[in-house]
């Protein structure tokens, strides 16, 4: 994702106020911060004044349809407005608008290298949530005065998916080091959208440039297709196996009754997705409002049905958050170098 020059052309000020206790919250960066009993029922009051709240996010399926349907249900007078795009899309959304001056989002729940390009430019309001208590300190980017700049709210497994008729029970892999052996060759297909690059990231990562050299005799074949759309060929068999795909992906097809079966390799890739507050959100108390639901018990119970990873949950895997602890810049640069090697493991389908 070429997030890096886009990012050096927003410029958007984040305004702060001061304000005493006892004080009714009123402006966006007062409500974001406050805490007390009735936070709640502050929000709601005035998202019923303010009539609505507009989301951005990358969330997929049905998944953002049926949030938006529990929210509204929950809180009968406050339409959600979505508008739903890959994390590109968003981005160049993002910054038209930024640029333009014309603050519309209030909400987004997207991917962590666009939320950080969000942070650099000064497009985010640090916020509380009175679900955050409960999430791990890792899935939280902290600002100053104990606020948060986003919370993970869901997360995505990238691992092996088999052709349980293509690939033989007793080579079923259990490691990186497993895709090597004879069963493999010529079965081995990588998608080139995002989670090849990441796949390859975590391979060069932990197991070397030798590996990545010795993976290359397996004859793989490079898709430029979504991970969802490769999962389809593994299930039908023209791909007998790959290791760029969800765990969402493949449990949803697999509990069609296709011959796909999914497992975590000894680290697992794992993509993420943040819940933030606009720095100008036309609509506040709407903005916050629906940051607390999707962070909240309800919108998680959603996520998790649809085979989104929480992150207060142990699944017993060894994750990796491949922009974990890098500027936008570095992040950039890493990725350009994943898919440099990416092009060079195989050849284009046909």
């Amino acid at each position: 994702m070429k997030i890096l020059a886009t990012a050096t052309f927003i410029a958007v000020h984040v305004f702060s106020m001061a304000w005493g206790q006892g004080v009714k919250p009123s402006s966006l960066a007062e409500l974001a911060a406050y805490t007390g009993a009735e936070r709640e029922n502050i929000l709601l009051a005035g998202a019923k004044r303010e009539g609505k709240v507009v989301w951005y996010t990358s969330l997929a399926g049905s998944s953002f349809k049926e949030i938006a349907k529990a929210f509204e249900a929950k809180y009968s007078g406050v339409k959600v407005e979505t508008y739903r795009g890959t994390s590109n899309e968003l981005l160049a959304r993002i910054s038209a608008e930024a640029q333009a001056k014309r603050f519309l989002v209030d909400t987004v729940e997207t991917t962590l290298p666009l939320l950080r390009v969000m942070r650099e430019g000064k497009l985010l309001t640090p916020f509380t949530s009175p679900h955050v208590g409960k999430y791990p300190d890792e899935s939280k980017e902290k600002a100053d005065k104990g606020l948060l700049f986003w919370a993970i709210d869901r997360e995505s497994y990238i691992g092996v998916a088999i052709n349980k008729n293509s690939i033989p029970a007793t080579a079923v892999p259990k490691s990186y080091d497993d895709l090597l052996k004879p069963e493999f060759k010529g079965k081995l297909g990588f998608a080139t959208s995002d989670t090849g690059p990441r796949t390859i990231g975590a391979m060069l990562t932990f197991k070397g440039e030798e590996f990545l050299k010795t993976l290359k005799r397996q004859e793989v074949t490079l898709h430029t297709l979504s991970a969802r759309a490769l999962v389809d060929l593994v299930a039908s068999g023209e791909v007998g196996a790959s290791p760029t795909i969800f765990r969402s992906h493949a449990s949803e097809l697999k509990e069609k009754g296709a011959p796909v079966e999914w497992m975590p390799m000894e680290v697992v890739p794992t993509n993420a997705g943040g819940v933030v507050v606009a720095a100008r959100a036309p609509h506040p108390h709407a903005a916050l409002l629906l940051a607390d639901f999707i962070l909240g018990p309800e919108a998680q119970k959603i996520l998790e049905k649809l085979q989104y990873g929480n992150v207060t949950k142990d699944y017993g895997y060894k994750k990796w958050y491949p922009e974990a602890g890098l500027t936008t810049d570095q992040y950039e640069k890493a990725n350009v170098k994943w898919e440099k090697i990416l092009r060079e493991l195989g050849r284009k389908a046909s």
